[in-house]
């Protein structure tokens, strides 16, 4: 959604001034109202249309205070109305345009309560086309009313023709082909497309993925505005939207010119630099003989473009040369080149969600309220499959296999790199035998200015799930080891397996038993019984938090390993662990506890 100026606050009661300074302190406001504050004035100061207004009250009183205010949705903010519990969320403007509805989703995720959207879209499940593409960090072009006709159009259950030259073709997943056809064929005359997704300026409604590089030489101390209008300039004679900008180029020389250094700046673009020798390598259409004898190579703004774009960038308008008009200094030259991926990563988000066991109820707040967020679901089928109740038509899946994680987790930052919002997600806890530290490592590889926002957050373990449904037996120190030898050398877990034995601690084992692993678990049986009694407790928990979940008790001497899968988790008491009435506690010691 587009970026707000700020987020404020009204609680028309003292209730609702404290539900918002909880959503202030959870990061979703800027600033709040003083308690008491006129709501009139509070309308007329922060009426601006990239704002957003959250106002805890009546939708009525809320209604009747903001309608001398009203204008149109270029010039309106979005308006969020909350009861005081936070138990109803109701974008009441700018729904679609200035990202209500996906905010009202997100709050009501984190307060546990649910946001009522009345808009075509929302209650007949419809890609809203006015929105879709802020989630993937496209830019949208095209007038206020080429829109509105648009969605009008598609709320009669009208077709409209759309084209797409760049960024993510996933978005129409989940999209009614009946309503939208897409054109591929060159020969279709594309005066009839109504929405446009691409560099060009196409169609009456547009999305930008940042797919264009501009590549830029400019004399010594050559004034902004010149910078600025050339660029604009070379633009507008390609065709080319200046949404779709992802950063610009040019030589290592430039590295410290303040014009567009300033330009990236104000634009939030990155800029790319090479060296002589780098952009001498590549072959331009229009070399120089001077700027080869003072530069050192024969091109610096198309090469410098070129490169930028990366593999397979292709050229979209050749060198033009700008000379200084009035108020204006020195001389610039420009040239563009398109990138086969967009480049974003100032817009993106990569979000690392702990699913949990697999029951969407058991989901914590946070990770509900990430995957709401996310217009992308990266992970492993299974997952993704226990998810779906709360996908939205928007949100997309990209499925993955079991075992191919490094996949998974370069097809997600390689997402959010283009500014998509991407949730990489696993069972359990991310940073549990999860995705987390795979995709950090990944992300970390990244340089800095091209990395996307991160985040982990956290979810219920199968250990913390198996623990609750056992008992308590993990009240004192204990320890959890994977006995899957995939990525450990098996002598490095035998080790580990030893000393939470002799260390005396509870041990979960996780990826106990498989197909091609039929001997560890007996393995680590032995090991377990040369320090403890056969009498130690166990707990055998299947399919944890799904429908065919299985809580079995036992005891480490009775452990049959045939009775195991990589389902299950294997939960060991240790010395002092003792089962009773069908629970396993594990004493902490505490005075005056009752001792086994």
């Amino acid at each position: 959604m587009p970026s707000p100026g700020r987020r404020l606050g009204l609680g028309l009661s003292s209730s609702g001034q404290n539900l918002l300074q909880r959503l202030q302190q959870r990061g979703h406001l800027d600033a709040l109202a003083e308690s008491g504050h006129d709501g009139s004035d509070f309308f007329k100061s922060h009426w601006q249309n990239n704002n957003v207004l959250m106002i805890v009250g009546a939708v009525g009183a809320v209604t009747r205070l903001i309608a001398p205010q009203i204008r149109g949705k270029q010039h309106d903010p979005a308006v969020i109305v909350l009861d005081p519990q936070g138990r109803w969320c109701i974008p009441l403007l700018g729904g679609h345009s200035s990202g209500a509805e996906q905010l009202a989703r997100e709050i009501a995720a984190e307060l546990g309560g649910a946001a009522v959207l009345t808009g075509a879209c929302s209650s007949e499940r419809r890609l809203a086309l006015d929105c879709l593409g802020y989630l993937w960090g496209w830019r949208r072009g095209g007038s206020v009313e080429a829109w509105r006709d648009l969605m009008k159009a598609q709320a009669r259950g009208e077709e409209a023709l759309s084209s797409q030259s760049s960024g993510n073709k996933a978005w129409h997943q989940g999209c009614d082909n009946t309503l939208l056809r897409q054109i591929t064929s060159p020969t279709i005359d594309h005066s009839d497309v109504q929405l446009s997704i691409g560099p060009k300026l196409l169609a009456p409604c547009r999305w930008h993925p940042a797919s264009l590089w501009i590549g830029v030489g400019c004399e010594r101390d050559t004034s902004q505005r010149l910078v600025d209008r050339a660029i604009q300039q070379s633009l507008k004679e390609a065709g080319l939207a200046p949404e779709a900008i992802a950063g610009l180029a040019s030589a290592d020389r430039k590295n410290d010119e303040a014009a567009l250094l300033q330009l990236c700046k104000q634009e939030s673009w990155p800029m790319r630099t090479y060296s002589s020798e780098q952009l001498h390598q590549v072959a331009v259409p229009t070399p120089s003989q001077q700027v080869l004898e003072e530069m050192g190579t024969a091109s610096v703004a198309e090469a410098a473009a070129l490169l930028a774009a990366g593999d397979d960038g292709i050229l979209r308008q050749a060198k033009r040369i700008t000379y200084a008009g009035e108020g204006e200094r020195g001389a610039v030259t420009v040239a563009i080149a398109e990138a086969v991926a967009p480049f974003a990563p100032q817009r993106g988000e990569l979000h690392l969600i702990g699913s949990g066991p697999g029951d969407p109820s058991l989901l914590s707040g946070d990770a509900r309220r990430a995957l709401e967020r996310c217009v992308a679901w990266v992970g492993y089928s299974l997952y993704l499959d226990l998810l779906e109740p709360l996908r939205q038509p928007e949100q997309v899946r990209v499925d993955g296999q079991l075992t191919r994680e490094w996949d998974r987790c370069a097809e997600a930052l390689a997402l959010a790199k283009q500014g998509a919002r991407v949730a990489l997600i696993s069972s359990g806890d991310s940073g549990i035998y999860g995705m987390a530290g795979l995709a950090m490592e990944l992300w970390l590889q990244e340089p800095p200015d091209e990395r996307p926002s991160f985040t982990v957050h956290p979810g219920i373990s199968a250990l913390q799930l198996a623990a609750a449904k056992a008992g308590a037996p993990l009240m004192h120190d204990f320890c959890t080891i994977s006995l899957s030898d995939r990525l450990t050398p098996w002598q490095v877990i035998e080790q580990r397996v030893k000393s939470a034995a002799t260390g005396d601690f509870v041990v979960a084992l996780y990826n106990p038993r498989s197909k091609d692993r039929d001997w560890q678990l007996e393995r680590t049986k032995e090991l377990l019984l040369a320090e403890r009694p056969g009498s130690t407790p166990v707990v055998l928990a299947r399919q944890l938090g799904r429908q065919e979940e299985h809580i079995r008790h036992s005891t480490l001497k009775n452990l049959d390993p045939n009775s195991v899968d990589m389902l299950t988790l294997v939960l060991i008491g240790n010395s002092s662990t003792y089962a009773r009435d069908g629970r396993m506690v594990t004493p902490r010691g505490y005075p005056g506890s009752t001792l086994k």
